[in-house]
């Protein structure tokens, strides 16, 4: 009979998971925050509600003034300011998105490290359990030779 052997207990050597959100958030600086939160604000439904309910008072108030048309139709004046704000919240968004695919990119990066050492624990456990198997095997053909006997 030979002697049984099992692989030596796995060593845990790779660095411990991080939080990415937390990583993210120690990056943080005033503009990323800001960005973020003009991004949020432009892009829901209140802001498009209340953008809306403006634009149609403006022209109302303009098409129908009685004393003074600060904006005669074509809405000039109206016109301008949505530009203004377009070129303003369009790079702002842009830095929130670019912001967030840098995110992306670090939470891609640790799925990526963490499925390496998931691999790594698979791999041992799967060496420890064919040990297993072998040394079941000797230790039944052990019982198995001594009830014959």
């Amino acid at each position: 009979m030979q002697k049984l052997t099992f692989p030596h207990p796995f060593q845990h050597e790779h660095p411990p998971v991080r939080n990415v959100n937390q990583l993210v958030e120690e990056k943080y600086t005033f503009a990323h925050r800001a960005a973020d939160l003009v991004a949020a604000i432009v892009g829901s439904w209140t802001f498009i509600v209340v953008q809306t309910v403006f634009l149609a008072v403006w022209a109302t108030l303009n098409v129908v003034a009685y004393v003074r048309h600060w904006d005669p139709y074509p809405f000039i004046l109206m016109n301008l300011f949505l530009s203004m704000q377009a070129a303003y919240t369009a790079p702002i968004i842009m830095m929130s998105q670019n912001r967030q695919a840098m995110r992306d990119r670090l939470d891609a990066q640790e799925d990526y490290e963490i499925n390496k050492k998931a691999e790594e624990e698979v791999r041992a456990v799967l060496e420890h359990l064919a040990a297993q198997d072998k040394a079941l095997g000797e230790i039944h053909a052990m019982i198995a030779a001594r009830s014959t006997a």
